[in-house]
């Protein structure tokens, strides 16, 4: 199977898929297969996540070619396909996060690598319960507005800020190899951040991103992550809600697009094993700028992993 070309077919034609890639329900022996995970059972204020597989495949047919100044495109070095969602119910979080992990393993035992579109940030454990059966505790390269690294809830063990504490409680995550980057905003406790840094993850807060910049960060992730195995997770609420409304937390004070999308590139300089991009909430986009935020990023993700793993030397 083969991508749907756009100088072929419209780009607003066809049934969408991420990047237009070859639709396969059951995929066996690809680079990274692309899935969504349609489920905001976890969400704490603001709904609407569930949406965000759909919306951000609907945008994604903006995106396709090589990326300037890049030389082969993405889909010339790696295999991917797009791997539909998973089915997950509304109604209970323990059944959803169980059949998340369980589909998510059943990828990895076939296939080297997963992008997950998500969804609500909650779902994120059982993306780190199904790398680390393959590979062992993960260095974890996080952005976001929030630590999610809160406790339970409300009687919700698995609401969309538990994801982290649980890998690390878990022993899914190497804390010591952990940088959670842009981090900022309103939380309920003044020592919300003290889980986080008291097991040894380091917290890049907004403020001391606007001083290191990209290039003073990405020196921090490569210290920091050296050639551990790595798990990349965007929430789309890193950046400033001027850039992308369309999520159930905005946070103002975030990363810009751009400085987002140029720190991702030290992606390639590491050794990832599986991706996110979690929070997108179509229901307060506007014009699809979120959406298609959210599709760059997963391109930029796709272009790194080619990068690390199978571009020629």
């Amino acid at each position: 199977m083969e991508r749907i070309d756009s100088y072929v077919s419209p780009r607003y034609a066809q049934i969408p898929t991420f990047m237009r890639l070859p639709h396969e329900r059951d995929p066996r022996g690809y680079d990274v297969v692309v899935i969504g995970a349609p489920y905001d059972g976890g969400t704490s204020h603001r709904p609407g996540a569930r949406f965000g597989p759909q919306a951000i495949r609907n945008e994604s047919g903006l995106v396709h070619g090589v990326g300037i100044d890049r030389g082969c495109a993405t889909f010339d070095l790696i295999n991917c396909v797009d791997g539909g969602d998973m089915d997950l119910t509304p109604f209970d979080m323990n059944i959803a996060i169980e059949t998340s992990q369980n589909h998510l393993s059943a990828l990895l035992r076939y296939n080297a690598a997963f992008l997950m579109l998500g969804g609500d940030h909650s779902v994120t454990v059982a993306a780190l319960r199904a790398v680390a059966e393959q590979h062992g505790p993960v260095a974890v390269v996080h952005l976001d507005a929030h630590s999610h690294t809160s406790p339970a809830s409300l009687d919700g063990p698995y609401h969309h800020g538990t994801p982290f504490r649980h890998g690390i409680d878990e022993k899914l995550v190497e804390p010591s190899a952990m940088v959670q980057i842009g981090i900022r905003g309103h939380n309920p406790k003044p020592d919300s951040l003290d889980y986080a840094r008291g097991h040894g993850v380091r917290v890049v807060t907004a403020d001391e991103f606007g001083d290191l910049g990209v290039r003073g960060t990405a020196d921090l992730i490569r210290e920091r992550v050296d050639r551990r195995p790595v798990y990349v997770s965007v929430d789309i609420a890193v950046v400033d809600p001027a850039f992308a409304p369309g999520t159930g937390t905005p946070a103002p004070g975030g990363l810009s697009s751009r400085e987002l999308l140029a720190l991702l590139r030290c992606v390639g300089d590491l050794k990832p094993v599986g991706f996110d991009v979690m929070e997108v909430s179509p229901l307060y986009d506007h014009a699809g700028i979120t959406s298609l935020l959210a599709t760059e990023v997963g391109a930029e993700l796709l272009h790194q992993y080619a990068r690390a793993h199978l571009t020629p030397a």
